[in-house]
């Protein structure tokens, strides 16, 4: 699979995997699980005979489509993923932060308008000066940290 810049890192990758459907001799069509780029990233086996990628298609990327319906079988029909699969993370929306100028500033509320505890295993950093709002409680436990710059 191409990439622009760099190539995924090994931790955000998983393993090639496997997927079995069971043919019913009348059924063309099966759901992936997962887009690919090319027939190439896949290898087909029916019945135990690999396929030649001139007995199927996969036309959105995501569905294996044969020209002839497979036989019927249990587990008959054998996908073989070929390539790495990369994932994206989503941080949470509380873990995002506020940017400016295209990332260059990070910026962060002034006023503290929630109770927070910092826990014995957190550190906590406040950039800046910061109020505390009336009946609000900023907590630290014994061995939590939090710093002020």
């Amino acid at each position: 699979m191409a990439y622009i810049g760099n190539a995924v890192p090994a931790i955000f990758q998983s393993r090639p995997s496997v997927v079995r459907f069971n043919g019913d001799g009348s059924d063309t069509t099966f759901a992936l699980g997962r887009a690919i780029s090319t027939v190439q990233d896949i290898l087909v086996s029916v019945d135990g005979v690999v396929q030649d990628t001139a007995a199927y298609t996969v036309p959105d990327g995501s569905t294996l489509t044969f020209s002839a319906a497979p036989s019927s079988g249990t587990g008959n029909i054998f996908v073989h993923f070929l390539d790495l699969a990369g994932g994206n993370i989503t941080p949470a929306e509380e873990f995002k932060g506020n940017f400016k100028s295209g990332g260059l500033f990070r910026i962060n509320a002034q006023s503290l308008e929630e109770n927070i505890t910092i826990l014995a295993t957190e550190n906590a950093q406040i950039t800046g000066v910061v109020t505390v709002n009336n009946n609000i409680t900023l907590t630290i436990n014994d061995g939590g940290r939090l710093v002020v710059t």
